[in-house]
């Protein structure tokens, strides 16, 4: 069994402190366009893929979908280790896993701001679908749709590990696209959300690509 990295205090229950300062997250709201208006192109195309998504509902995509939904650890860590094609565990990879945790604050948080300025109805409030996590109802009710918060950690996660195993960066990366697009199958994210979730997952692996903890607990990882 390998070392386990010093543990890092939670700043939420099952959330771990990210690698930037929880003072200044990220202002995605300066950087995302900003969310469609009613009646807008951009909002037929998300109706358009809503009501697409709506008829997946008990498919194979929407077991994975729900799947997705899930960011707790342990069971997070395994999103990509059919992609990777290693299994990713506190046991057997500590340092990938402690880097998953903690990024799950950095990338997430970035898309408060926008998702507080425009304080988008998710797509289940306006059709009243299904969704993959219902107990999530009430919570998702209350939080902005726009832009995707697992997007922004889906595609993020992605990226780093696409820098960390090149040889699997393909395979990565479209898991990574995969994740975000599980949102539109859940019914709780427009396709714009997702786009705009991307923009900012990027944004903060390049934000964190100036700080030397994550630049050392990338390091770890790869020798995972």
């Amino acid at each position: 069994q390998k070392e386990a990295p010093a543990p890092v205090p939670e700043i939420m229950p099952g959330v771990l402190q990210g690698y930037l300062p929880m003072k200044t997250p990220l202002q995605s709201v300066v950087f995302v366009p900003a969310a469609p208006q009613e009646d807008s192109a951009r909002q037929q195309l998300d109706d358009a893929v809503s009501a697409y998504a709506l008829t997946l509902r008990d498919s194979p995509r929407w077991e994975m979908a729900r799947h997705d939904a899930h960011l707790s650890f342990p069971a997070a860590a395994d999103t990509f280790s059919c992609a990777l094609d290693i299994p990713i565990s506190e046991d057997e990879t500590p340092a990938l896993y402690m880097l998953l945790r903690r990024t799950v604050a950095d990338m997430g948080l970035a898309s408060y701001s926008a998702k507080n300025a425009y304080a988008r109805a998710r797509p289940f409030m306006i059709n009243d679908g299904p969704i993959c996590t219902p107990d999530e109802e009430e919570t998702l009710r209350g939080d902005g749709s726009y832009p995707s918060g697992h997007t922004s950690i889906g595609w993020g996660w992605a990226l780093m590990l696409a820098e960390l195993a090149p040889d699997r960066a393909e395979a990565v990366l479209a898991r990574g696209r995969a994740y975000g697009e599980s949102r539109i199958v859940c019914n709780v994210h427009w396709y714009s959300d997702v786009v705009a979730g991307r923009m900012v997952g990027s944004a903060a692996v390049a934000t964190l690509h100036a700080n030397a903890q994550f630049l050392q607990a990338m390091a770890a990882a790869r020798e995972d």
